[in-house]
């Protein structure tokens, strides 16, 4: 009788465990699926847990009672975007200068308006976020970061870098007298210091190691190389026995040369690159991260009527650079440099990328399955069995006008659903 019993008790609980496993099961009928590469339609996608278990034609899916189903007509499912260059702890200089962000405002200040920043971005369809720098807050995006890994706060899967690297004298604030010390907006380091530096950031979180390969400390205020080439074989090699990559800001030829031969990843802005640079960096296997939204948010700061206005030069020069980057074929990573303008908007990035010369279709694969493969995340960008449960379903058809993107209508990350 015990027997009977106890067979009877374990048989409830395998039919109660598998009813309750059948209920974290979504499945999801839109009109249509980018699946990181191309547009079908007639296909579902269905999720249990924090995983895709199915994407493929509604007709081969068997769907279980406990299936939670939801049909979207005229939406496009597609992998949740991945941002590739944020600052998650400044905001629009319009609206406070980055010296005064740096100098006058807190890092808890500055952490929990970065929390805000975190939780927009998500909101906007963007589950995965490469921050590449505190800008003076120390380690507080490596906080921010933990603080969504431990569910305290809503937002991205955040790859961090710290407080970023600066040769000696070449970063701001500056305009003080030599016994004034301000705090910086990244972390002085060279020669042999560098190594402990970069260890030192990895210590303390990042998960990515960023260095200024040029900053605009020219005899006229001009951007000039900052770092050796012996300096940034130094930075991504230690970096690089740690497991992580380094990234490089550089805007001239000859600091976006070093840093490609030095084994940089991703070149971020990379405005005075020529034909032979960009050469260099296809033939390296170096991105590039364009930024092309701020330098035009900040030449509308300056007073440039953007639609009205001639274009400034700086805006017909980014446009002739990144012309030569598509013709060179160099790797593109889509990245706005957020927080110069506002945290949600980074579709602007893509937009502008579109206007600049690239095809709709090119710019939506680039920020899913381009961005995941660029910046080695297997594990996402791409709709398909195996990956991470991060979708975005948004209105129309983002394929043929990127401008789709704005009308998000559903996130999930990680196998949980948020509403915007």
């Amino acid at each position: 009788m015990a027997r009977k019993t106890l067979l009877s008790l374990l048989l409830w609980l395998t039919i109660c465990s598998g009813l309750l496993a059948q209920t974290t099961a979504n499945v999801f009928l839109p009109e249509w699926v980018f699946d990181g590469t191309d547009l079908h339609q007639g296909w579902a996608v269905k999720v249990e847990g924090n995983q895709i278990v199915y994407a493929g034609p509604v007709k081969n899916l068997a769907f279980r009672e406990a299936d939670d189903v939801r049909e979207m007509p005229g939406q496009t499912l597609l992998p949740g975007l991945i941002e590739g260059h944020a600052h998650l702890l400044l905001y629009p200089y319009n609206q406070t200068d980055w010296n005064d962000q740096v100098l006058k405002e807190s890092p808890e200040l500055r952490a929990i308006r970065g929390a805000k920043h975190a939780e927009a971005t998500l909101l906007a369809g963007w589950t995965t976020v490469r921050d590449l720098g505190s800008e003076g807050a120390g380690y507080a995006d490596v906080a921010i970061k933990e603080a969504i890994e431990q569910g305290i706060i809503v937002g991205p899967r955040l790859l961090v870098a710290g407080p970023a690297l600066v040769a000696t004298g070449s970063y701001g604030p500056k305009g003080f007298h030599p016994g004034v010390h301000v705090p910086l907006g990244a972390e002085e380091a060279d020669g042999d210091n560098l190594i402990p530096a970069v260890r030192r950031q990895i210590g303390h979180g990042a998960d990515i190691i960023k260095v200024y390969a040029d900053y605009r400390w020219g005899p006229n205020g001009e951007a000039m190389p900052t770092f050796s080439l012996e300096e940034l074989k130094l930075i991504v090699e230690t970096a690089a026995s740690s497991g992580r990559p380094t990234v490089a800001h550089a805007s001239t030829a000859e600091g976006m040369r070093r840093a490609t031969l030095a084994g940089v990843q991703t070149i971020e802005h990379g405005d005075g690159g020529t034909a032979e640079v960009f050469s260099l960096m296809r033939e390296h296997g170096v991105a590039l991260c364009p930024t092309l939204a701020a330098g035009d948010a900040i030449m509308q700061y300056r007073g440039w009527n953007k639609g009205t206005d001639a274009e400034p030069e700086r805006i017909v020069n980014k446009r002739a650079s990144f012309s030569a980057a598509l013709a060179a074929g160099v790797p593109l990573v889509a990245g706005g440099d957020v927080g110069v303008f506002v945290h949600g908007d980074n579709v602007r990035e893509l937009e502008m990328m579109v206007d600049y010369g690239m095809k709709v279709q090119d710019v939506l694969r680039t920020v899913t399955s381009g961005n995941a493969n660029l910046l080695a995340l297997p594990d996402r960008g791409k709709i398909e069995a195996g990956h991470l449960a991060d979708l975005i379903v948004v209105e129309g058809r983002p394929d043929q006008d990127i401008s789709a993107l704005r009308a998000v209508q559903l996130v999930m990350k990680d196998g949980v659903i948020y509403q915007p």
